[in-house]
């Protein structure tokens, strides 16, 4: 029995959820509206620590970050035949997946953090009393992400992490269109893998906030790349389609305040 703990709109939730329909497997699906700060209660703390979407449960145990769980799911279901196993089987291959991971983990995921909350979250959040916004960056419980959040409510895009960020993506996009040169349609082999899915969310948002093109534009490799990644059934399944008509506006309308700051930071490097 599996059941995952998810907000729709997270870029770490649509990379499992996207993990679960490619893998063609059943699970149950509970909603934490982290607007009302849900995965923040006692009970759901119990299972995450962090206080952070998703968590899978796999047989009441629980299993937390992301790109860790899409890895256990896998291994725990293997496929039975070619096309249907997300790491390759060949040990350079499976290493060089991993080293996409890496990118996502260590650069790309606080980097998307940083540019939504400059504009989508830090909006929503100007709108709330003062003692509710103060409750919400007390709430965060991890003093690094609570001085973080604080910082770039304060700063927006003129704030130094969000300038990291563009810069970590551009690092990504360059290697992705180096690695995509020989011609081949994914990033690691022949065939499609956790390295192409797990930067699918990261793409999403950043097309979503219309921020993408910032990196993509002149990269025809990257934007076939790309056409062929939302080709797939799971893309829709896991990331657009659950998206509502509200949330959509609300990437686009935050992410265009923004656009020319991220394309003056991105052609300064």
């Amino acid at each position: 029995m599996l059941s995952i703990y998810e907000f729709p709109n997270s870029v770490c939730c649509q990379k499992v959820i996207l993990a679960l329909f490619e893998k063609n497997l059943e699970w149950e699906s509970i909603f934490l509206n982290l607007a009302k700060n849900e995965h923040f209660s006692s009970e759901y703390l119990k299972l995450n620590p962090k206080g952070v979407v998703p968590t899978l449960i796999h047989d009441g145990v629980p299993i937390i970050e992301s790109t860790s769980i899409y890895e256990y799911l896998d291994e725990a279901f293997p496929g039975s035949g070619p096309g249907n196993n997300l790491i390759p089987d060949a040990p350079l291959e499976r290493v060089q997946m991993k080293g996409w991971s890496k990118v996502v983990d260590e650069g790309l995921h606080d980097g998307v953090a940083d540019i939504s909350f400059s504009a989508m979250f830090r909006d929503r959040m100007r709108g709330m009393p003062e003692d509710k916004r103060e409750g919400r960056f007390a709430n965060i419980g991890d003093p690094k992400r609570t001085d973080r959040t604080s910082s770039t409510y304060e700063q927006g895009a003129e704030f130094p992490f969000v300038q990291y960020a563009v810069y970590a993506f551009e690092v990504a996009f360059k290697r992705m269109d180096d690695d995509l040169a020989d011609g081949g349609d994914w990033l690691v082999g022949t065939q499609y893998s956790l390295a192409d899915l797990g930067l699918t969310s990261y793409r999403a948002r950043l097309e979503y906030m219309d921020l993408l093109n910032v990196w993509i534009e002149t990269r025809p490799r990257l934007n076939n790349w790309w056409w062929r990644i939302k080709a797939r059934p799971s893309y829709e399944k896991a990331v657009s389609g659950p998206l509502r008509d509200e949330e959509i506006e609300h990437m686009r309308s935050s992410g265009i305040a923004i656009r020319d700051q991220i394309a003056q930071i991105r052609n300064r490097l």
